[in-house]
């Protein structure tokens, strides 16, 4: 707004001369005016006067533009204008808004206005609660307490603490555990096997205490809230939501809130979360009010923005998405999904509207096509009722590394902020790598299922890579790596127990507290090639088993899914039916696997939501979604109208992919909401063999 203006002020100046004899009457107004206490000015009446003649400049050109946005005031382009009692011009949005910030002096002369207007409140109680007010205007105005006003530079944060120090040694987290199994023990020596499995996997180190106190990793965090018209009956349980997460948050984590409804603005800068920062965001939250459509990318711009110029980082940064609607604004979204031309490939790909979104989200959303960013920013989006975007808002979640949460019921809005927070305030490391290394000539790694995550495989599957990221504490993520195994080449005379090296582990990744770069001890995958097998070689390692159901079951989900998109309920249900079938016969479904008991029930609950069309588009569709951001990071998500997903017999509670710090910081937030604070249990991983079935 500072450089637009001295644009004006520069092209206005010639015409101030003729004007002189209006400017001097002007000037006494000027002056009395901008001595209410509300907006300052300058002593000297040298600036007094220069100011005047700018603001009798400006007038001039009032007619035609909006002094707050400089957007053209022509009637016919969809937005109301407003009339002040000085026969200024402005839209109606703009000056809205203003007035919420304790402004209630006219930019142009400066006069200080006795009637403002407002935005209708949103439900009878806020009618009441304005019940003062008339034919669109507020008599008897109290300004706010706090007023925030935007500017063009976002770069106004709160700097990091200077006292801010690195852990002592004994202090710093425990190195990430690698695990790497194989499906069998051994492998005749005569046979080749092109698709062998492997388990490789990483274990982040725990929390002993509150994540609040701990000495871990600061946050930078951007809410962007959903303030349109249809908030109106949830705003006070998003206010709750938010001012939860806002206390329990630690003195050098940094939040900044962002609200959009037709438009977006940033209501409160990146500020640390300590004293007079804490209790200005709640009041910042507190003040929030309902109205106008849904702009999600235009709030998710901003968002960005305040990350990207901040001058100084916290070495975690997110943004926590909330919407109800679709974006009103911008591209049509609920067909676009629908236009998938090519069903095996990833939908979110096809949604256009993606390409409004910023590049630290959308990475092919840069201008030279180059996937390699200065900023990635995950952001963690939460559709909120049966109306919102569900495409939109799992895209966004997927594209950007992010989760997407589906919150059925009002009610579980804090416990799914909750759940969330309490990952985001366990970062223990970042920048994880899996490098996976052939040890045997003949042995090359084929394919790699990781989900989201990046894998490379190159040098002739000699060597491979994921790419994993951060990782919370206590936290798994589990990957199958297929390798191919040549025939034995033993000649006569060698030792009948041979043993052949398949694949070297390591982890490297940057420790989230010292920035360190950390190596795990390595791992090395050996089985044994002998000439016959004993049944102690036919055993199945159940972990490998378990994951093989796991990937196979998101598949199922996801084909019925693209189904389902196509009307086809019969054969999507025909596809979940017969995986469950194949899940209970596997090798650890009937050992009575807990996570094999999760996937019956979560296969279950997606056939219940898919029985009719109508089902189907009012919550099925966002509970798949949600399950499949789930899986795809393996990260636990909210789905549905219960924080706790597929609450049942024989596994009650259960919560895949949930870590300790989710769990505590949900029970900290039922407790508060005098809910149940039992706490859901974690699924068991435990390495076991069981015999294979021919």
């Amino acid at each position: 707004m500072a450089s637009a203006w001295r644009k004006l002020k520069k092209s206005l100046i010639p015409k101030i001369s003729t004007h002189r004899d209006d400017d001097r009457r002007r000037s006494s107004s000027s002056s009395s005016s901008s001595a209410n206490g509300i907006v300052s000015s300058p002593s000297p009446s040298s600036v007094s006067r220069s100011s005047s003649r700018l603001s009798y400049s400006f007038s001039f050109r009032s007619s035609k533009t909006c002094a707050i946005c400089l957007g053209s005031l022509k009637k016919g382009e969809g937005q109301a204008i407003f009339t002040a009692e000085c026969s200024h011009h402005f839209h109606f949005n703009c000056i809205a808004t203003n007035v919420q910030h304790g402004n209630r002096i006219c930019p142009i002369c400066r006069s200080e206005w006795k009637d403002i207007p407002f935005q209708a409140p949103g439900s009878a109680n806020d009618f009441r609660h304005n019940n003062s007010t008339i034919l669109g205007f507020r008599h008897n105005w109290h300004p706010p307490s706090l007023p925030v006003l935007e500017t063009d530079q976002f770069s106004l944060e709160e700097p990091l603490s200077a006292t801010h120090v690195a852990p002592a040694p004994s202090t710093r987290s425990q190195p990430i555990t690698i695990k790497a199994l194989p499906e069998f023990p051994a492998v005749l020596a005569s046979d080749a096997v092109s698709k062998f499995p492997v388990l490789v996997g990483v274990s982040a180190p725990p929390f002993h205490v509150d994540v609040r106190h701990f000495n871990r990793a600061p946050i930078d965090l951007v809410a962007v809230l959903d303030v349109s018209g249809s908030m109106a009956g949830k705003l006070s349980l998003l206010k709750r939501a938010v001012c939860f997460i806002i206390q329990n948050l630690g003195p050098l984590d940094r939040v900044s809130i962002v609200t959009f409804s037709s438009s977006a603005r940033r209501i409160f800068p990146l500020r640390r979360m300590r004293g007079s920062g804490q209790d200005d965001a709640i009041s910042a939250v507190n003040a929030l009010s309902s109205g106008g459509g849904t702009n999600i990318a235009e709030g998710l711009k901003k968002g960005v923005r305040v990350l990207e110029e901040r001058r100084e980082q916290n070495p975690i940064a997110s943004i926590m998405l909330l919407s109800d609607g679709h974006d009103t604004l911008n591209d049509d979204t609920r067909s676009l999904y629908r236009n998938v031309q090519n069903l095996t490939s990833n939908p979110n790909y096809s949604l256009q509207y993606l390409y409004l979104l910023p590049a630290s989200i959308c990475s092919r959303n840069t201008a030279s096509g180059n996937e390699a960013r200065r900023l990635s920013i995950p952001v963690h989006t939460f559709g909120f009722g049966s109306e919102h975007d569900s495409n939109a808002m799992h895209a966004i979640s997927d594209l950007s590394g992010g989760t997407y949460s589906f919150i059925e019921t009002v009610d579980n809005l804090q416990d799914a902020f909750a759940r969330c927070i309490g990952g985001l305030l366990s970062v223990v490391a970042q920048d994880v790598r899996l490098t996976i290394q052939s040890l045997s000539r003949g042995v090359q790694i084929g394919s790699i299922h990781s989900g989201r995550y990046k894998n490379e495989i190159f040098n002739l599957g000699q060597k491979a890579t994921i790419d994993v990221g951060s990782l919370y504490a206590d936290e798994e993520k589990e990957f199958l790596v297929y390798v191919s195994i040549p025939a034995s080449s033993r000649g006569e005379g060698e030792a009948k127990l041979d043993h052949m090296s398949l694949l070297e582990v390591l982890c490297s990744n940057k420790d989230s507290t010292s920035s360190e770069i950390v190596e795990s001890r390595r791992e090395r995958v050996v089985i044994r090639r002998p000439k016959v097998l004993s049944p102690t070689d036919k055993m199945v390692c159940l972990e490998v088993d378990r994951q093989k159901n796991r990937l196979a079951v998101a598949d199922a989900i996801a084909t019925a899914q693209r189904m389902a998109e196509l009307g086809i309920l019969d054969h999507a249900q025909a596809v979940l039916s017969e995986q469950k079938t194949t899940l209970l016969s596997s090798v650890s479904a009937q050992a009575g696997d807990d996570l094999c008991k999760w996937l019956e029930k979560e296969l279950t609950e997606t056939a219940q939501r898919m029985a009719t069309l109508q089902l189907y588009e009012q919550s099925g569709r966002a509970y798949v979604l949600s399950g499949l951001s789930s899986h795809s990071w393996q990260r636990a998500t909210t789905r549905g109208h219960s924080t706790t997903i597929l609450p049942g017999e024989g596994a009650s509670g259960i919560n895949s992919y949930e870590t300790p710090s989710m769990i505590s910081m949900v029970s900290k937030s039922q407790c508060l909401n005098g809910g149940p604070s039992q706490q859901p249990q974690m699924v068991t991983k435990s390495c076991s063999l069981t015999p294979r079935h021919k």
